[in-house]
Parts: structure tokens; sequence; C-alpha cells
């Protein structure tokens, strides 16, 4: 048989082992981990928990950030962390801005609250040398090619280093969870005895989730040798989680706009979570909004996942960015690109100021909103433009703008209404196209979770557009509800038992050629045999149910005995059928590595049988060389190098 093989990448892989996998929905070519090839007694995803004492769970967010905990003995107790120092009037100050101030020469200063007012307190002239950042989570969504070396741009205009800012804050967090550990049990808590949890957005891709991973061993979270201590859980999982064990006193449902009548307030959701319960998590966040569709199995409660993660960049600071527009449409672009870059954390005020009356929206307001402008701006503007702001408002054809007299811009509510319009027609299209979905049928429940759920806005419009469909269910502590939902998930990875692959994974292979089937341009021939070169071996297809520990295996050779390392390019694409790696929308997007080095064997040809993990909230891959079923160290790398 050794004559017939398909050829990977100049790699020979065995055409027995590696067919083109099965198409038929029934067969989707994945096999569940055979245990004679089990490494560990325990199933590979089974929590740990003889060894972490606690799960710690951060919810890095793009506006506002925060940790929660759990000891493994008291799993119903999840602390969260406590109060912080100098909130915001009509914010609660549970969790901190994710502002991060570093000194002149790039040192890491402070975070939070605490980065924000030094910032704030600084004389002009020096606070342009130092570097604050703000919202730059988004970046890690919206950045093509992600890599290690990827930059961030401070309030000054100067450039670091994101793996660094990530990484400081992250450290941030790990030193503040450390602390109140360590003075909650009298004593030094060792960081080994900590399992963490870093929430995600669900929409992420994988070099996003990496990087993630990257910054949090840099921080010192866990290591690369360690990897298991940390965990990435994704955002509308984790308010998944939390919400299926909501009693009824602790949350509003919008249909009746009142905490539920009629049930004892000791039950769960509308007289609970039945078997076969189909619902929606809508998470809206500061930068994402993130869309999972859920079914409850008993007795358990496991979940499943019924369509893969949807959403986008819909999150609350779109509503920052209209507001933006509004201030160069009233006083011009090149003013307010030049007084953000002079007067850096008088741009900050403004923002702070614009954020409370933001809160203060809602569709039944009629008095007008008051935002406070900085002295600072309205000096600058005179000096600048050679008149007063007052005269600018006047002169501006925006209507519904006014200036008080006591120094503020005046807007009338149709005015900030129409800045959050953009951001809900977004997430209210997303949502209708969601619920068109064949799959997206009979669903009980609409909880909307993350912060940007308080606006009554948003509630209003996810409200008018179900009409009834489902009930809208809105947690109390709806900020918390991810934080709290990811130390459940750290406590007991395994109670989601079903995903949905969000893309199409596989890699490139040479098949025998055959005529009718294959396209005469891909026909290469080598040593008198007809190939087929480009076809794209599908590992697992969009939108797929995988459960979690199911495994793809592959079987692949090297190419010549004396070789160290087995490189094989993995490609992907929002399509669910693929034929080949050249096809339209098919993308490389990372590399597996097998290190073979050390492996060397009396067989005439090794084989190294690879088995890859899509269950998970990030995809994983082991080896094991057959000949002598030793463990080869098998790595997906999804940075762009």
């Amino acid at each position: 048989m050794a004559d017939r093989e398909t050829l990977l990448n100049d790699i020979i892989t065995d055409v027995m082992a590696a067919p083109s996998p099965a198409k038929s929905i029934g067969d989707p070519g994945i096999t569940p981990l055979s245990p004679t090839h089990t490494q560990k007694d325990t199933e590979p995803n089974e929590p740990a928990t003889h060894s972490f004492m606690v799960v710690v769970a951060i919810d890095f967010g793009t506006t506002s950030s925060g940790y929660a905990y759990a000891f493994v003995k008291e799993p119903e107790c999840i602390h969260t962390m406590r109060r912080w120092e100098g909130g915001d009037p009509g914010v609660s100050n549970q969790k901190t801005p994710t502002t991060i101030l570093l000194s002149p020469d790039k040192k890491f200063h402070s975070f939070g609250y605490a980065a924000r007012d030094f910032y704030h307190d600084l004389d002009p002239t020096e606070s342009k040398q130092w570097l604050y950042l703000e919202k730059f989570k988004m970046k890690l969504h919206t950045t093509a090619n992600l890599s290690i070396d990827t930059d961030l741009h401070a309030t000054n205009g100067k450039k670091v280093k994101a793996l660094d800012i990530f990484a400081y804050a992250l450290a941030f967090f790990k030193e503040q969870a450390l602390k109140e550990l360590s003075d909650q049990a009298g004593a030094e808590f060792d960081n080994a005895d900590v399992r963490w949890v870093i929430t995600v957005p669900a929409i992420w891709k994988m070099p996003a989730k990496q990087f993630m991973r990257e910054a949090a061993y840099k921080a010192g979270l866990a290591t690369g040798d360690n990897p298991d201590q940390l965990i990435i859980a994704l955002e509308p999982e984790a308010a998944s989680i939390y919400c299926r064990k909501l009693r009824l006193h602790q949350m509003v449902d919008l249909g009746a706009k009142m905490s539920i009548n009629g049930y004892s307030p000791t039950e769960n959701v509308g007289a609970g979570m039945t078997q076969g319960d189909r619902y929606v998590v809508v998470d809206c966040g500061g930068g994402t909004v993130d869309l999972t569709v859920h079914q409850i199995r008993m007795p358990e409660g496991h979940l499943k996942e019924l369509y893969k993660a949807s959403g986008g960049p819909y999150g609350s600071i779109g509503i920052d960015y209209e507001f933006e527009k509004l201030l160069c449409k009233i006083f011009g672009q090149d003013f307010i690109d030049q007084f953000k870059i002079k007067r850096p954390a008088a741009w900050v005020d403004l923002m702070i100021a614009f954020e409370s009356r933001k809160r203060a929206a809602a569709p039944d307001r009629t008095n007008p909103l008051n935002i406070n402008l900085p002295f600072s701006f309205i000096d600058y503007y005179k000096k600048f433009r050679g008149h007063s702001v007052e005269h600018a408002l006047r002169k501006s054809n925006v209507d519904f703008v006014k200036w008080s007299s006591q120094g503020m811009l005046r807007m009338s509510p149709d005015a900030m209404n129409a800045l959050f319009k953009p951001t809900i027609d977004h997430i209210i299209q997303h949502l209708n196209e969601l619920f068109d979905r064949p799959e997206v049928t009979d669903i009980k429940f609409l909880f909307l979770v993350g912060g940007f759920a308080e606006s009554p806005l948003l509630q209003k419009a996810v409200q008018d557009m179900l009409q009834e469909r489902s009930r809208v269910i809105i947690p109390h502590d709806v900020g918390l509800t991810i934080l709290k939902g990811a130390v459940l998930f750290g406590l007991d990875p395994g109670v989601i038992r079903v995903r949905r692959s969000p893309l199409t994974y596989g890699v490139g292979v040479l098949n025998r050629f055959v005529d009718g089937k294959h396209p005469p341009e891909k026909m290469l021939v080598k040593d008198g045999t007809r190939w087929c070169t480009d076809v794209f071996d599908t590992f697992i297809a969009a939108d797929q149910s995988v459960a979690l520990g199911e495994t793809v295996k592959r079987s692949y050779t090297p190419a010549r005995p004396s070789q160290q390392v087995i490189v094989i390019h993995v490609y992907c694409s929002e399509k669910e059928a693929v034929s080949f790696i050249s096809d339209a929308g098919v993308r490389k997007c990372g590399t597996l590595r097998l290190d073979v080095s050390g492996t060397e064997s009396p067989a005439a040809r090794r084989e190294i049988q690879t088995l890859m993990q899509f269950g998970d909230t990030e995809i994983r891959a082991m080896a094991i060389d057959v000949a002598t079923s030793r463990s080869v160290k098998a790595s997906i790398d999804f940075l762009s190098q």
C-alpha cells in the first residue's frame, strides 16, 4: 500500500489514515479519543479540582474590568472584588474602568480609577509625556493579522506593544486578587493554588484568544508548561451558565416590568428552566455584542450550543463615537483632533461627563441632558478659532444641541437618542437575523446581560423587536453576570457539553487525480502519478456540532527520516463546504507544529498520529508516535509570525 499516498505540503500523509473526510453529516470525520491513546486517566477536560484551592475569574472588558472568585470547597459562594476607590457619579463601581497609565519611560504606573485620576491631575505639559490608554481591548478584535508585535497608541500618540499593555493589566488584577485572598486567609496566598479564568467575546477568533493567553503567561498567571492553570471563557457562555441558575428575585422580566410575581422567589426562572428549554443570551458590552443560543439538558443542567456564536463590534462605545462625530460637526474635525492631542486629560474629562449623561438617556425622557464642557475646551477653542464655543453652536446647524449659560452643552432627549440609534439598530438587525434562522425557534427566554444591557433605550428596542416571541429577562446585577458565570465555569469547565465550530478548519493535501471530478489546472504529475493539488481536507465545518473531548484524528509522516519538525499550515473559512484551499474566502490562519525530534524509531515509515480538539473554547492538538506510542510535542499557533 506504500505507493498510495496523499502528500501534504511536502509531507507525506497516509492515504488510508487521512482520506478526504466523509462529508456526510452523520460522520464528520471525528472520532472520540480511544482510551488506549489517552495520556491521562481523566478525560482531557475534567477540571483538575484537586490541585486548585480557588478559582479567580477576570472580566477584562473594553470599558470596565473586574474580578471575582470562589473557593473550590464553597462553590456556591462567589465573592466579587472589593470596592474600588474613586467611582463616577451614576456608575456602580464594583468594576473599575479599563484604563492604564504608563510613566514617560513606559513603565506601569496605575490602572483603573487611580490611573484616570492621576493622569487628570498632571500638569498639561507633563501629561503629554505620560502614556494613557483606554478602550484598547477592541484592537484585538479589529486587527486583521494580529501578532505578538501588534502596537497600541496611547492618547498622546505614542506607540506601545499591545502584549505589554495586556500583560500589565492582567498582572495588576493578579496582584489585587492575590492580595485580597491573602488578607482573607491571613497568610500569603500562593499563585499555584489559583485556577485563573479570563473572559473574551465569543466572536473573537483564535488569534485574539491566543494573544490573551500569551499576555497571561507574560503576567505570570500561568505558564506554557502548565497551560491548564488558565482557562479562556467565552463571555456569553459564562453569562449563560449564571443565568440558568437565576432565582426569580434576582432578575427583572421586561414583559412584566416587575420582579415576577405569582411564583415563590426561590424558584428558578419563570418556574424554571426545564429539559430542552432553548434560550438566547445577548451580551452587550462596551466593545462587542455577542449572541449565543443554548439548550439546557437535564438532569445535570448541561448546556448545548444550538447555533455558532454571532455578533459584532456594536458595543456601547459606538455611542461615544457618535458623540465625537457630533462634536466634530459643531466645532470642526481639525479642532477636535488637535484638542485630543494637546489637552488629552481634558478630553478624557469630557468623555466622563458624557458617560454619566449617556446613562441617563431613556425612551420617555422629556427634559434635556446637560454636559459639562471642561474650561480648557472653551479656552482652547477660543484660541484655536478666534471665537467662542457659544458662537460655534449658534453657527452650526445642529438641531437639538444648545449652549446653556452655565457652560454646558444642552442636548434634547432626541439628540441623545439619535446618538444611540446606529448602535442599537445594528443589534436589532443582528437579533432579527438570528431569530429568522431555522435553528433558532421556540426560544423561551432572551437574557440581556453586560453593562450596555442597563440602557433603557436598548431594553425597549429589544422588547419591541421580539413582540412577545420570547421573554426578555435582565439579571439584577447585570454588569456582574459574566464575572460570576466565569467563576462557575472555572469550577466546572465541562458544563458546556456541545459547542458549534465558528469556522471551517482544515489543511491542504494532494489527492489522487480523478478525471471529471478534479479541475485539470490542479493536476500535478510526480514520478508518473497524477495528483490533484490544493485539496482542502476538512477537520471540522463551520456551525458543526462538536462535543467536549471529541477529537479529529489525522496521521502524518515525516518526508525524511532525519526531519526534526513537521510544520503544517492550517486554513479556515466562514463557509461550511470548502473544496480547495484556493477557494474564495479560505485563508491560512495558523500552523500545526509536530516536534518529532528524539522519536527516531526502527520502523521504516514513522507515523505520527495527531489528535485535534475543537469542542473547547480553544483549539488544542496532541500527537503520538504510533510505532513507539510515545507522546510527540504538538502545538497549534494562530498568531501571525
